[in-house]
């Protein structure tokens, strides 16, 4: 029987919420001309000058938070998810996790993967981004490259369309919908410098020059992270029957001081309680596990912030993590992706 390999990519976590552990993690990532997308002489600087001398600290600190004894929720989520895809898929299939960063190394578990016939990668990314798909991606085609006999690869794109994402993603949040009763629903991604927004418009004169230039997907802006987002959200008010004043899409998690994609989800959540927003619930559609960036930034921080200034209710909406229904819809993708027809995506 021909076996078939399932690469699970995501960006990564440190190894420990030490500032030891954060900086190393940290140097690597930021390192990345994907993610840091300046003059090298320029990146090196922040890099050494003015992130690695203090930030270590703060995100250690925030790491603690949300640590357990297995370790970061996100590679806790991923290994779950593997598992779990691997017991449906079978010994038919071999499933490993990769990170980008730190461990368990992409390079590594793709040459664990050579005997394979073919191996699918899914990186883990709904919406695309040069500095998680593109950079995943990069790797992955040059590690590819490397043994004399290259492996027959395939990609699964980015599934911000997939019906079973969506359907995921809508149960949760209709379950917490109806027991918060929410004045408001925020969308809030992972934001993005806007100069890397504008490298991926293909006309170089349509993204982020008008207000509406995310409102559809077209051929010049198909590979837009902003215009994936809200035709994300789009998708997700559809399923949940939600009226234009009931939401809002944001982005959060900037760094630095150059203007990143708005609007900006801390800007957005005290607008929204100065005009009598109390009882909030929050999408972070860009993650398919909880993180630092969904457990602490949004579920810990912006909820305590929330409410210290006067609100009642923040609400994180839980991400996909290893759940059932989504351990099924990634095994509909990696199906479809090999050419096995009975893996369509879900209905």
């Amino acid at each position: 029987m021909a076996q078939k390999g399932l690469l699970l990519i995501n960006l990564g976590t440190p190894e420990a919420p030490t500032p030891a552990a954060v900086r190393r993690y940290l140097r690597e990532f930021l390192s990345d001309p994907r993610v840091l997308d300046i003059h090298p002489v320029l990146r090196w600087l922040l890099l050494n000058i003015f992130i690695l001398p203090l930030r270590p600290a703060r995100s250690a600190a925030a790491y603690q938070k949300v640590w357990s004894e297995r370790g970061s929720p996100l590679m806790m989520h991923g290994h779950a998810l593997a598992q779990a895809v691997q017991a449906q898929l079978g010994d038919s299939w071999t499933v490993r996790l990769a990170m980008r960063y730190g461990q368990p190394q992409l390079t590594e578990a793709l040459l664990a993967m050579l005997d394979c016939d073919r191996i699918v990668a899914l990186p883990l990314y709904p919406q695309y981004s040069a500095a998680s798909t593109g950079s995943s991606l990069e790797l992955l085609y040059a590690e590819a490259s490397k043994p004399w006999v290259t492996p027959n690869l395939s990609v699964v794109p980015p599934f911000y369309r997939d019906p079973g994402y969506l359907a995921c993603f809508a149960a949760r949040g209709r379950a917490l919908i109806e027991q918060e009763k929410p004045d408001h629903i925020l969308f809030s991604y992972h934001g993005l410098p806007e100069r890397q927004i504008k490298k991926c418009d293909v006309s170089g004169a349509h993204c982020l020059v008008k207000s509406d230039c995310c409102d559809q997907i077209a051929s010049v802006n198909r590979s837009c992270y902003r215009a994936q987002c809200y035709d994300t959200t789009r998708s997700l008010v559809t399923a949940l029957n939600l009226s234009p004043d009931d939401y809002s899409t944001c982005f959060q998690s900037r760094l630095g001081r150059t203007p990143w994609i708005r609007p900006y989800t801390d800007e957005v959540i005290p607008a929204l309680l100065a005009k009598g927003k109390k009882r909030l619930v929050v999408f972070c559609p860009a993650f398919v596990a909880d993180c630092l960036e969904t457990l602490e930034e949004i579920g810990i921080r912006a909820e305590h912030d929330f409410v210290a200034k006067g609100g009642v209710s923040l609400k994180l909406v839980p991400s996909l993590n290893a759940e059932a229904d989504w351990v099924m819809a990634v095994v509909r993708l990696a199906k479809h992706n090999a050419g096995d027809d009975s893996g369509q995506p879900s209905p």
